[in-house]
């Protein structure tokens, strides 16, 4: 982190990074973070739950509203920095990611969310979200997953199931789907997290731990669009099913989940499946653990591609680990150069090499 005296010049902060135990005592509550604006999404939009869950979250983190900051590309999730009493930026499509890494570089202090969709994140904004996450720049990037351009009237997105009907694919899109958190643990992001809009406890948890992860955190969101894409999600997010089609991940426990808590995930060769304990002598010690904080991705991966209905959808945080971020490493690369190399001299580095004066009156 760094801070900037009165001359203008940035100098290195001392203070550990953000987490529960060493975050300031600060009086703020949701209402705190809510703007005067008027939230105009369309009634009973997904998006209001991420919204609320957003704002809910945002005092326990203990960062003053002045250091924190939104930024959003464009389509329906856009709109959320406008929701939020803090700073915030509503970038052009696709570019969120980068406007961050920007800000990160140069006010490494300030906590920064990037708030972005499926079409916004994965289609025009692909390459920006990839070199966000490899870099390790430390955002929190919240991605709204309702498989459809809502904002623009019910297009294909990239993460549309292959046969949607809509209006850009009245025949069916034949495209394969983007599979989101596959894309993130791809591109070594140190944080992958899943949630759902109606989930709101959990969505509220997983927002808490990526504000608190130091580095790249990727979140999706999967999200209902009730006018586009109506019931993306359903068949396995509704409260009646949902126990039976949707695991929820906890670091460090055996992969169950089932209403009764009887079915479980084990791992066969290469690949997973599901099993029923107590069948064919099956227990709990045969069932895939979950290790959160593993330095390879493999585990992560393999549950990034698990999906409904072949398997339950996994839920929670796929990866959290700790590596050098991008503005630490920036930071440090400028510190080292000073040291070797001196404050440095702007008119002496204009006035060096081969220069030449221009006079009045010459040709």
């Amino acid at each position: 982190m760094t801070d900037t005296n009165g001359n203008g010049h940035r100098e290195a902060a001392t203070d550990a990074p953000l987490s529960p135990e060493n975050a300031q005592v600060i009086a703020l509550t949701r209402k705190d973070f809510v703007s005067d604006q008027e939230v105009r999404w369309c009634p009973g939009c997904g998006d209001y739950s991420i919204l609320a869950q957003t704002q809910k979250t945002m005092p326990d983190f203990g960062v003053p509203k002045e250091n924190i900051v939104f930024i959003s590309g464009i389509g329906c999730s856009g709109r959320l920095p406008y929701y939020m009493n803090a700073y915030g930026f509503h970038t052009i499509h696709g570019r969120a990611p980068t406007l961050a890494t920007g800000l990160k570089a140069a006010r490494p202090e300030l906590m920064v969310w990037v708030i972005t969709g499926d079409g916004d994140a994965l289609s025009i904004g692909g390459n920006h979200v990839l070199h966000s996450m490899r870099r390790n720049v430390d955002i929190k990037m919240v991605m709204f997953n309702n498989r459809i351009y809502g904002l623009t009237k019910g297009q294909a997105s990239p993460t549309s199931e292959q046969g949607k009907k809509t209006k850009s694919s009245p025949a069916g899109t034949i495209d394969y789907p983007i599979q989101p958190l596959s894309i993130a643990l791809a591109a070594e992001a140190s944080f992958v997290a899943r949630s759902v809009d109606t989930h709101t406890e959990h969505l509220q948890e997983t927002l808490n731990r990526a504000g608190y992860h130091h580095g790249s955190a990727f979140v999706e969101v999967l999200q209902n669009c009730n006018i586009f894409n109506d019931g993306a999600w359903r068949e396995f997010t509704e409260r009646e099913v949902r126990d039976d089609r949707m695991l929820v991940l906890e670091h460090g426990k055996p992969m169950i989940f089932g209403a009764n808590r009887d079915k479980g995930i084990r791992l066969r060769g290469l690949h997973p499946e599901v099993v029923t304990l107590g069948e064919n002598g099956v227990t709990e010690a045969d069932l895939l653990v979950h290790d959160e904080e593993a330095e390879d991705p493999y585990l992560a991966y393999m549950l990034s591609r698990m999906f409904w209905p072949q398997f339950p959808v996994p839920v929670g945080v796929f990866r959290r680990i700790n590596r050098p971020t991008h503005d630490q490493l920036l930071v440090g690369q400028i510190d080292d150069a000073k040291t070797r190399q001196g404050e440095g001299d702007l008119q002496k580095l204009l006035l060096s090499g081969e220069t030449w004066v221009v006079e009045a009156g010459a040709r």
